[in-house]
Parts: structure tokens; sequence; C-alpha cells
């Protein structure tokens, strides 16, 4: 089987927020879709590990932000590849409170929803959510996944319903000069300094891991 098909499948990339006990949670999400226009509602998928499908359970609501092709990588990085069990997404994340849920900032739309119904899956939980509010952000072009891969480079988080093993690459000779890259975003250092120069506090811009997760290619 072909899974390279998979890619000619279109997504759109969005930010999936909701609280957890009044704070603020959010994950990517790259399947999400309109069902029905009346009344309005929206279907999306969450992978059962994301924490963020935790709280979207208990609140019965949830919040999804279109990005555009501008927005700021790191913002991808903070919520696709972070959880917020652990980390505070929302800490150096911009947002304002609309439709009644948390809204981060750099968007170009936004959509709050109630819960009118699930479907289960094996790995995912799909939740069709009722259009409450919704508005419109900033003016740009809306981000494709095959945008996300082919132009910012972007990887897929484990836990995306759209993820893929990658094939081991064919050897290939040695590149002239040698690339540190992310192991869990695929951001590719390119900075003046030496990559071994930098200080041990440095983190990545995209996801926020440190030094330790790079690796030599």
């Amino acid at each position: 089987m072909d899974k390279t098909a998979f890619y000619d499948l279109s997504y759109g990339v969005y930010l999936c927020t909701s609280w957890d006990e009044g704070k603020p949670v959010g994950c990517v999400a790259n399947s999400a879709m309109q069902i029905t226009s009346q009344p309005a509602t929206i279907a999306v998928s969450i992978n059962k590990n994301n924490y963020t499908h935790k709280a979207i359970q208990e609140s019965g609501h949830f919040a999804l932000t279109v990005l555009g092709e501008g927005v700021d990588p790191a913002l991808i990085g903070t919520f696709g590849f972070r959880t917020s069990k652990e980390f505070d997404k929302f800490a150096q994340t911009p947002y304002a409170v609309r439709g009644k849920l948390p809204v981060p900032e750099g968007g170009v739309a936004w959509f709050s929803c109630k819960v009118v119904s699930t479907m289960d899956t094996s790995t995912h939980t799909v939740f069709l959510g009722e259009v409450l509010d919704c508005g419109k952000l900033a003016k740009d072009t809306p981000m494709t996944y095959s945008y996300y891969h082919k132009v910012l480079k972007g990887k897929t988080a484990k836990n995306a319903p759209t993820y893929q093993a990658e094939e081991p690459a064919p050897a290939a000779p040695a590149p002239a000069e040698a690339k540190w890259v992310c192991s869990v975003c695929g951001y590719v250092y390119d900075g003046e300094t030496p990559f071994e120069e930098l200080p041990d506090s440095w983190t990545c811009p995209r996801c926020g891991v440190g030094k330790e997760f790079f690796k030599q290619q």
C-alpha cells in the first residue's frame, strides 16, 4: 500500500482549545471540517492521548482557530509538540476569551463550539460541535497542511490523525556542511553562531525544546 497517497488529502492547520478547570489548554489539529450549515456544526478529530482531549470531554466545549500562512511557526511548535499537562502553552501566547473560550491571537478566524455528539475510534475521538459564535481575526490566507510541510518544512506530531511514519532514507553522500535538525519539529538551525557554541539555555525557536533534541545531519 502506497501510504503517500494520504498526502494528497487536503487539510488545514488549526488550534483546538478549551478550558481545564479554568485554565486554557490547546493543541494543533489538522482534521477539522464543517459538517452542516443549519445548524452550523464543525467536526474535529483529537487524539485520546492529548491533554486537550480530556478538557473537551469534561467541559463539553471547544474553540477552533484557523491559522494563516503568515503565522509565527513558534505558535505551531508550542501547541503541536508540547503537552498542556506539563507546559503552560498560554503563558507567552496572547489570547482573548471569545465565545466564552480561549482563542489565541495570530489566527484568521475562530469558532466557539458546544459538543453535541462524538464518534469513538481506537486512537481518536471525533467531536461534533455546534457553532455558538464565530468571527474573523487577521487578514491572511488560511494555511493548508501541504503548505505547512512543503514551505514551512514542518513535521507531523505522532498524535495527529494524519501521522505517517517516515520511511528510512537511502544512504547519501555526506553533505559538505552538516546541519543541526530538531528531532521534535524538524526545525533546521541556520544561525551564524556555530551550534556547538550556543548556550545550554538555548531552545528551539519553533517548539521550545533544548539543544539535546537536535541531531546532526
